[in-house]
């Protein structure tokens, strides 16, 4: 990171960036094109390890491209507010964000896909407890993306 001055490096404050986000981007390369798609997302860290979970349909471009080429970037970001300045070089933002790359993979265990899904709802709605029938698991897919690099930035 150019700016060492924005840089986050303690692991708490990167959680609490993460947990204050409510979408995450993540960016596949699709035949000399990139492709982003925002998501909503659960959110999984034990020692350093960061993993991210997603939900979606068996078909379609993000679904193909998982199963192509799983290599991916991704990028959250929160609390954006601008300020204001005297001339239009003074005009800046605020914002903390987190970007990374990453392999993600199509989640196929039912015990997976269940506690996956519990992080997506718990994160969107603070609520732990959900069931789910066998009907609506096969329906749906579920991503795991494991993160192999991030860094996160804060401008104040």
């Amino acid at each position: 990171m150019r700016r060492k001055d924005r840089e986050v490096t303690d692991s708490q404050k990167i959680r609490e960036i993460i947990l204050s986000c409510r979408c995450c981007r993540l960016g596949f390369y699709d035949n000399g094109q990139v492709y982003i798609v925002p998501l909503d997302f659960g959110y999984y860290e034990n020692n350093g390890r960061h993993v991210f979970y997603f939900h979606g349909a068996k078909e379609g471009r993000k679904y193909r491209l998982t199963e192509k080429s799983p290599t991916v970037g991704f990028e959250l970001d929160t609390n954006q507010q601008l300020v204001r300045g005297g001339k239009a070089c003074e005009y800046t933002s605020r914002y903390q964000s987190v970007i990374g790359t990453g392999r993600v993979t199509i989640l196929k265990r039912e015990r997976d896909k269940i506690e996956a899904l519990k992080s997506i709802l718990h994160h969107s709605t603070g609520k732990k407890d959900w069931d789910f029938s066998c009907r609506e698991l096969d329906k749906v897919a579920v991503f795991q993306l494991e993160v192999e690099s991030l860094s996160c930035k804060e401008c104040r």
